[in-house]
């Protein structure tokens, strides 16, 4: 039985590239990069080589990158560090939206336990939040903004440049988490106007537990971890030299192939939207269809049927019923419950997102298979 992958915003494989750069610092590269001597330089160079990669994938300075340990941590930094900066005393504010990754709700809900507030932005039915709610959202005493450029669960792309020049001109710090665009979308933090932007290493083509943080220079955090003044005194610990050599690396290929990885995965993930409609007709429903979505993923509505239910039925395609996060929750999701999805349509919701190595021939067989799983579910 041959897997068939439609997982790629939960995670993405390894590239064969990156596997090779990052080998060598697995072996006999190992020093530390802040040592002097041969072995430390070597790792030095190599971590700034990465760093340098980074930057130019969103049109930064190298010296406004931050390495993390990965998506999560980038976001905990951005929201709790620049409210610690801004406002230590716990009399701030911060602005979020209703369809945020749990990394950005649980900052910003710790936030309100030291005495801050929060206020939740909503959204549409084709999840886009709008500029001016967040507009009337600030309050004098708002430190932060926080809008995900685009939403794991439905694919939705959101309005960053709108929602930043309200930030701009009401002079709040505006944070994006990018861990869903970095790599299928531009993401050059001029073009945005962002002065926080997160990636993850694993939702493009690096290892898991690698990440990164852009700093608009000028911009000031309160550390989370506290120790020696390693990257730019923002983050205290030795570097994961081979992890961010694995960055750098995805990072380069991802800017070396966006437009065309990017028609290709709309190519695929239209395909697949098209058969499934076919097959099921109108009572097959799609999210956020009238609006920008990432150009590889597809979150349906399968009428009549439990979508944890269906793809059990299916071991050999990889899956999910919404954000990885989320799996396995009874409850409905924040994302499908802000867009206002019933509980009935959201039942039979799975999230299907295609990747640089999905074929033609993948997805015209996940299709017969989700198919055929539909209709014997759907009517037993």
């Amino acid at each position: 039985m041959r897997t068939i992958y439609l997982d790629y915003n939960a995670t993405t494989p390894v590239a064969p590239g990156v596997q090779e750069a990052m080998l060598p610092f697995l072996a006999e590269h190992f020093g530390n990069p802040s040592s002097h001597h041969a072995l430390g330089r070597a790792c030095h160079e190599a971590v700034e080589d990465a760093r340098l990669r980074v930057a130019r994938l969103l049109g930064a300075d190298r010296s406004e990158i931050v390495f993390t340990s990965g998506g999560t941590e980038s976001n905990n930094l951005a929201i709790k560090g620049s409210a610690l900066h801004y406002a230590p005393a716990g009399s701030g504010h911060v602005v979020v939206s209703a369809i945020e990754h749990p990394s950005v709700f649980g900052p910003a809900s710790w936030l309100e336990s030291l005495g801050y507030a929060m206020t939740v932005v909503g959204c549409d039915e084709q999840g886009v939040v709008d500029a001016d709610a967040v507009d009337a959202a600030i309050r004098p005493d708002t430190v932060l903004v926080s809008v995900m450029h685009a939403n794991n669960e439905i694919g939705t792309v959101q309005p960053i440049r709108r929602i930043a020049e309200v930030c701009r001109t009401r002079r709040i710090l505006f944070h994006s988490d990018a861990a869903q665009t970095a790599g299928k979308l531009p993401t050059v933090v001029d073009e945005l106007g962002v002065d926080l932007l997160s990636i993850a290493g694993h939702k493009m083509y690096a290892p898991k537990g690698i990440g990164a943080l852009y700093v608009r220079r000028g911009v000031a955090l309160e550390p989370l971890l506290h120790g020696a003044n390693h990257e730019w005194g923002q983050r205290a610990g030795t570097e994961n030299v081979p992890y961010i050599v694995g960055l750098g690396i995805a990072a380069s290929i991802a800017r070396e192939n966006l437009a065309d990885a990017a028609d290709r995965m709309a190519l695929l993930r239209d395909r697949l939207q098209q058969r499934l409609r076919v097959g099921i007709g109108e009572e097959l429903t799609v999210n956020a269809t009238r609006t920008e979505r990432l150009p590889n993923t597809l979150s349906v509505n399968f009428p009549r049927v439990n979508g944890e239910v269906l793809l059990r039925r299916l071991p050999e395609l990889c899956a999910s019923t919404g954000a990885a996060c989320h799996s396995g929750s009874n409850h409905l999701s924040p994302t499908l419950a802000a867009i206002g999805l019933t509980s009935e349509h959201a039942r039979g919701t799975v999230r299907l997102s295609v990747g640089w190595y999905t074929t033609e021939e993948e997805i015209d067989r996940a299709a017969a298979l989700l198919l055929a799983a539909w209709e014997g579910e759907s009517s037993a």
